[in-house]
Parts: C-alpha cells; structure tokens; sequence
C-alpha cells in the first residue's frame, strides 16, 4: 500500500473510531511492552515483536493526523536523531 492510500485509510478509521483510536493506541504499546519484556527474559518471540511494533506505527501514523502534528514529529524527529548521531561520536 502507499503512502497516500495508507494515509486514507487511517482517516478513515479516524472517523469512524475519533479519539477512541487513542485508548487503542495505549494498549497496542502495552503490547508491546509486554513482548519486550519477555524477550529480555529470554524467550524468543521475534515474530511477535515485529507484529506488535507494526501495529503501534500503524496507530501512531493515526495520531500524528490526529493531533496535526505530522510536521511537528518530523521536526523533532530530526534533531533527536542528530542529537544521537552526537551522542554516538561522544562514545567512540
């Protein structure tokens, strides 16, 4: 799917579900957390992860146009990253 028809499709579950996207937001990241946990416990549950971080973009993508932010993200995104890429040189 591209970008264009994945964003479609997001403001249409965004008008259909509204806000109530967010408490499905919550627990797709708790999902998430709970399949992490378990991998640092040693279980092995690659596939599992890789499902639950799919679903927590696909509900974050939904709060981005929900919120308006889209751009806002991208901005912060970026000078977290470069603030990374610093950090990084810091270490070596």
């Amino acid at each position: 799917m591209n970008e264009k028809d994945k964003c479609k499709l997001y403001r249409q579950a965004l008008e259909k579900w509204g806000t109530a996207q967010i408490i499905i937001a919550f627990e797709e990241m708790a999902e998430l957390q709970k399949k992490l946990c378990k991998a640092l416990r040693g279980k092995e549950n690659r596939i599992e992860i890789a499902e639950e971080i799919a679903d927590v973009e696909i509900m974050l993508a939904q709060m981005k146009i929900l919120f308006g932010i889209e751009e806002g993200v991208r901005r912060h995104k970026q000078l977290k990253l470069n603030r990374l890429k610093n950090d990084c040189k810091d270490r070596r």
